[in-house]
């Protein structure tokens, strides 16, 4: 059945994770996150993924204050798309080597207050919520990602009483099912919006079969999309458009526009919107974004 809605776009400028510090002009600074924003906006993304980073290292933080600087810098920009904010900070469990039972060096795990600060202070249209607990990989670091069932319902009873939309960021079937829980339980408002997250090593495998399963263990209404990660964004790209889905790219998921090219955020959204104009599809913008997932005007 070809589709008839519009294809979003999201992009995610930047991330939490260890990066390649040979790329000339990843954004750490609020000033550059809010930059790359902008330049994704203007490339037809119709909504922003925000993290942020320490200004002086460049490692990921979830530093309230910074997240507000950048923000305030896309609302007094007028920025031309809808803001999402990471809710996947605080979650990060590195087990002592010599006992499991202890957080180990690295740990970053923090209580519900904290970790919806943020969200408070910012009010962003969108935020994710990592329907998620696995054993992850990052560069050469290993950590349980830690999203339990009493903190997800937590952050969703959060995230309804600040009038923020969760993205129900999803890396396999099980995800999913938890997910339309929270939905039957009324923490989640229609209609439910799932980002699948694919090729993150342990998790759902970025292939076609893998969308479609996925589509498949999806609540009636769903609104959904996909990201994959390196080599993987633009074949997933291609396959959840012709699939029905939305899009993210950006630099969070892959840093280069071919092999051995650095992209920025602007090339990735341009290169994801010919695909989806070459597809015979039509890019949401803004207004479209915020009918299709049921939200008022801005």
């Amino acid at each position: 059945m070809r589709r008839t809605q519009k294809v979003i776009v999201t992009c995610a400028v930047t991330g939490g994770a260890p990066f390649n510090r040979n790329h000339p002009s990843f954004p750490v600074t609020p000033k550059q996150i809010a930059e790359a924003c902008f330049e994704a906006a203007e490339a037809g993304a119709s909504i922003v993924h925000i993290h942020v980073r320490d200004p002086e290292t460049g490692a990921g933080s979830r530093d309230p204050k910074l997240f507000k600087e950048v923000v305030d810098r896309l609302r007094d920009g007028d920025l031309p798309a809808l803001i999402n904010l990471t809710g996947g900070g605080g979650a990060f469990y590195k087990p002592d080597p010599v006992d499991e039972a202890k957080a180990g060096p690295g740990s970053d795990v923090a209580g519900i207050d904290e970790r919806l600060e943020h969200m408070a202070l910012c009010r962003p249209d969108l935020a994710s919520l990592d329907v998620n607990t696995s054993n992850q990989v990052e560069g050469d670091e290993e950590f349980v990602y830690l999203n339990t069932t009493r903190t997800l319902r937590a952050m969703a009873a959060g995230y309804k009483e600040l009038g923020i939309k969760p993205e129900l960021e999803v890396f396999n079937a099980g995800d999913i099912e938890f997910a339309k829980q929270l939905i039957v339980e009324g923490l989640i408002a229609s209609p439910p919006m799932f980002q699948f997250v694919l090729g993150v090593k342990w998790q759902d495998p970025a292939d076609t079969l893998g969308i479609y399963w996925l589509k498949q263990c999806l609540p009636d209404g769903a609104v959904w999309g996909a990201l994959g990660i390196g080599r993987d964004e633009m074949p997933v790209a291609a396959q959840t458009a012709i699939l029905g889905g939305n899009i993210r790219v950006g630099l969070e998921d892959n840093l280069y526009a071919r092999k051995g090219v650095f992209a920025s955020n602007g090339d990735l959204v341009r290169q994801v919107c010919d695909i989806v104009h070459k597809l015979g599809y039509d890019i949401a913008n803004a207004a479209d974004t915020r009918r299709i997932l049921g939200l008022g005007s801005s």
